[in-house]
């Protein structure tokens, strides 16, 4: 079977852009890692293929953080794009071209983009009052508002969303404000702002959203949206702002989100003007046949799957072929945290881990859909030393030796086992598929089911066997010579997800890793003596890294919550509150699902008020994808009790609801009702 071939198509990627004042973590890598993973599998088909990025270098966090620095500005957006290009490229990210919106072509192109949406009347202004900080002078955006909540009064919260009760309202109807750049109490005070003129756009958005454009998921996010009216965006900040003045004035800014996703063309541009060869207008133009695809988190789909298009349509600029959408990263099952030790810095893991190991498991767990990814770290090691050491490099390990020693390092003049080669050679289309559709976890799956027919085969062979027996030299060399061509193939495979193995493979090999290659078996070839390609991931490395992560501030203590004297739960007392990593203390406690709700703007929460006999309990479940809530109530299920209460954005979840099942559709929860009561202790 051979490949199915394909025109050579023109194909312009970009990741999203990265902020400009702090370093890259574990949790952005997955983003890069997943775009560069598709992108070198797009040149090994021989596409056409161009990889760009920028720094996001415009706001009001870095104008202050450069301030504190005693820097300007462009001193510290400068050091940050030298920092953030050197983790990439140790990472094994290759972009073709990496720059910075805070540059002649951004610039060029904002005010281009502005003018023409303004002539064409999607611009218009409007008064609006702000908080003002009368101490620096400067208008606040909400993050740098704190106060009270103005719904249930909880101290210290951020301008736009209160952590205890989840309420969202404008930085205007916080109790005692006040300003996080000098404490002083904001005032009011009125200004000039621009808009963009969204709702102009919603009868082209709600056809490009169902276009195919989008992942299910985002354009069934984005339909709430339609349900509650498009609004006019808000584009302009007053100085002081680090950013470029919106054309005709002095003291307007754009926005930073105006510029931000503006520097996908800027960076191109900067790319052409370097590469002539490189048809700028090909790819941007209106009637451009070329691919546009941009890869982002799922928290920032509004701005590019509504803000973004828009703008382009408005501006007569193509719209992207497809928005990609990804999950975040947890690590041990739970958000990264300086306290623990998980919230790591790509530098930090560089100085201890091999970055191949990073990619190939962000590799392996990679979907098309927008599910969150967990980097358990023991999972980590493990499949990393089972896949890629255990299986591929131990077939060459297994036969490289052979051939060297006994054979003066040539391989057969022909290869046997040709259906098992052909096996192998067969299963390039499907998982050329898989790649193409982001699937890259199950083209691993296929990949290292390869692998291990390839290591039956030497296994059932024995060469080492073999070559005790003159007579059999041949055969030795036949195994052998069998066994990496499958480890060449295998190698090709992987080659996006590994480039380092890659090159590694073929200085070893004598041979470059093409899509074509995968057809073209070695024979009598000449290959190089096998030297050690990766050492097995060692538990104290990733010990090491966590340490050298962890913040010198403890977590603060969680304050266990006080009974009701008169409920069940006080009467036989729940034992004390734990952490996750004290899981072994639990108490589980029947309950009943007295009432059950869809949280708004989550995709997979459901809330849950609990009936454990006298006491109610609130909960966040994520059993969203196998239940609607009329499914629940009345129903019996376990909890566990004693978890401390943990904020999240839409409330206080007091305890967590037990759930089995490979996820999705298919997740159950506990059903007790033999003579169960609420309330009663599970044993």
């Amino acid at each position: 079977m051979t490949a199915v071939t394909q025109p050579t198509r023109q194909i312009l990627v970009t990741s999203a852009l990265p902020y400009a004042n702090g370093p890259i973590h574990l949790g952005h890598m997955l983003e890069y890692i997943q775009t560069d993973i598709w992108v070198r599998f797009q040149k090994l088909r021989g596409h056409e293929c161009h990889y760009v990025c920028a720094d996001d270098a415009h706001g009001t966090p870095i104008m202050l953080k450069a301030q504190q620095l005693g820097i300007t500005p462009e001193e510290m957006i400068d050091k940050v794009n030298a920092e953030h290009q050197q983790d990439f490229a140790d990472f094994g990210v290759k972009f073709d071209n990496f720059h910075s919106t805070h540059s002649d072509e951004n610039r060029h192109f904002a005010e281009l983009i502005y003018n023409r949406l303004n002539d064409n009347g999607f611009i218009s202004t409007k008064v609006i009052e702000q908080l003002f900080d009368p101490e620096k002078q400067m208008f606040l955006p909400d993050r740098f508002v704190k106060g009270d909540c103005p719904s249930c009064g909880s101290e210290d919260q951020n301008g736009d969303n209160c952590d205890s009760c989840g309420a969202t309202y404008s930085p205007t109807e916080l109790k005692n404000p006040r300003s996080v750049v000098s404490g002083a109490t904001p005032v009011l005070k009125e200004s000039e702002h621009y808009f963009f003129e969204l709702p102009k756009f919603e009868g082209m958005l709600k056809e490009w959203t169902r276009s195919g454009s989008l992942q299910s998921e985002m354009a069934n996010k984005l339909a709430e949206w339609f349900e509650d009216g498009l609004q006019n965006w808000d584009i302009s900040r007053d100085a002081p702002y680090f950013g470029f003045n919106i054309p005709g004035t002095t003291d307007k800014f754009f926005y930073v989100w105006l510029d931000a996703p503006i520097g996908y063309i800027g960076s191109f541009k900067n790319l052409c003007d370097k590469n002539p060869d490189i048809d700028f207008d090909a790819f941007w133009s209106k009637d451009s046949t070329a691919e546009l695809y941009h890869f982002i988190g799922k928290d920032i789909i509004y701005f590019h799957s509504l803000f973004w298009p828009a703008m382009l349509e408005g501006a007569d600029i193509r719209k992207p072929t497809s928005v990609y959408a990804h999950g975040f990263v947890t690590v041990n099952g739970a958000k990264m945290s300086k306290s623990k030790g998980t919230f790591i810095k790509a530098r930090t893991y560089l100085e201890h881990l091999n970055p191949e190991y990073l990619r190939y498991y962000y590799g392996a767990k990679l979907t098309s859909k927008i599910d969150d990814l967990d980097l358990n770290l023991e999972d980590f090691a493990q499949r990393v030393n089972s896949d890629l050491v255990g299986k591929v490099i131990n077939i060459a390990s297994r036969c490289a030796g052979f051939i060297t020693k006994k054979f003066d390092g040539t391989l057969a003049p022909t290869v046997s086992e040709a259906a098992l080669i052909e096996e192998f050679i067969a299963a390039q289309n499907d998982i050329a598929e898989l790649y193409e559709a982001r699937d890259f976890s199950k083209a691993v799956r296929q990949i290292m089911a390869l692998a291990d027919k390839a290591n039956q085969y030497i296994a059932d062979k024995e060469p080492w066997q073999l070559v005790k027996d003159p007579a059999k030299a041949d055969e030795v060399q036949q195994v052998c010579s069998v066994g990496l061509n499958l480890f060449k193939i295998l190698t090709t495979y992987l080659k996006p997800i590994t480039p380092s193995l890659a090159e590694q493979v073929e200085a070893f090999l004598n041979v470059e890793l093409t899509w074509d290659s995968i057809n073209h078996p070695l024979t009598n070839h000449k290959i190089n003596k096998f030297k050690a390609m990766m050492q097995r991931v060692d538990m104290k490395h990733i010990d090491a890294m966590v340490d050298a992560s962890k913040d010198s501030l403890q977590p603060a203590e969680v304050a266990a919550p006080v009974l009701d004297p008169n409920s069940p739960l006080a009467q036989d007392p729940i034992a004390d509150e734990i952490s996750f990593d004290d899981f072994a203390k639990i108490d589980l406690r029947v309950a009943r699902i007295s009432k059950a709700d869809h949280v708004k703007g989550a995709d997979k929460l459901l809330r849950l008020e609990l009936d454990l006999g006298g006491e109610t309990r609130q909960v966040f479940a994520g059993i969203k994808s196998a239940y609607q809530p009329e499914q629940l109530e009345g129903k019996m299920t376990v909890m566990v009790a004693n978890l401390a209460p943990r904020k999240m954005r839409f409330g206080m979840s007091e305890g967590m609801v037990l759930a089995a099942g490979p996820g999705g559709e298919d997740l159950w929860i506990l059903n007790p009702e033999d003579g169960a009561q609420p309330g009663m202790r599970v044993k």
